[in-house]
């Protein structure tokens, strides 16, 4: 009986190390993550639109595997704060009625705080926007980082998994799709 348990782990952890193989573990400090792709992903530098309009530096991180595919958007809110106070004093005259469109220009700020604090529901509602049927919306927690855990049924039966989080002034939405069938990335 141990004979065949002793086989069997070592079986599995062969199988296991195996398999392990198609992975990588990607770190990147300067985005601040670690993060299991198959493969070493391809990196795009970008901007990511705020829901206030400021343009924000954004690096993509995507892997595919087969028919799957893996992403990961950095958006890196650090600079909102001036970019959002910058664009209220340029466009919006003092006393300007439309407080919406331009801040709080009398109160000397443009909306970043509430750009900022509403930046996992603005990418959440992008997901939202998609020709896709959500299945799932919930909180969830990864590595202690609470955001939102969204999961949709596409057009073609494949299947959207993501989750969106704000940590450190960065916008994190790490996305994955795989086909019809296929076990949840």
């Amino acid at each position: 009986m141990r004979a065949t348990a002793l086989l069997l782990t070592s079986l599995l952890c062969f199988c296991g190390s195996a398999f392990a193989q198609d992975w990588e573990l990607y770190t990147n400090n300067e985005d601040g993550f670690k993060l299991d792709f198959p493969g070493a992903p391809k990196i795009t530098q970008t901007t990511f639109k705020s829901e206030y309009g400021a343009d924000l530096p954004a690096h993509v991180y995507t892997a595919t595997k087969g028919q799957e595919k893996y992403s990961l958007t950095v958006v890196d809110y650090r600079e909102a704060p001036r970019l959002l106070d910058e664009k209220a004093k340029l466009t919006c005259p003092k006393d300007y009625p439309d407080e919406r469109s331009c801040g709080l220009v009398n109160a000397g700020r443009g909306y970043w705080k509430e750009d900022m604090a509403g930046a996992v529901l603005w990418a959440t509602y992008g997901f939202l926007q998609r020709n896709a049927k959500l299945t799932h919306l919930a909180f969830a927690w990864q590595d202690l980082v609470g955001g939102h855990e969204v999961q949709m049924l596409n057009p073609d039966q494949s299947r959207t998994f993501a989750f969106i989080a704000m940590h450190t002034d960065r916008l994190y939405i790490l996305e994955g799709t795989v086909p019809h069938g296929y076990p949840p990335p």
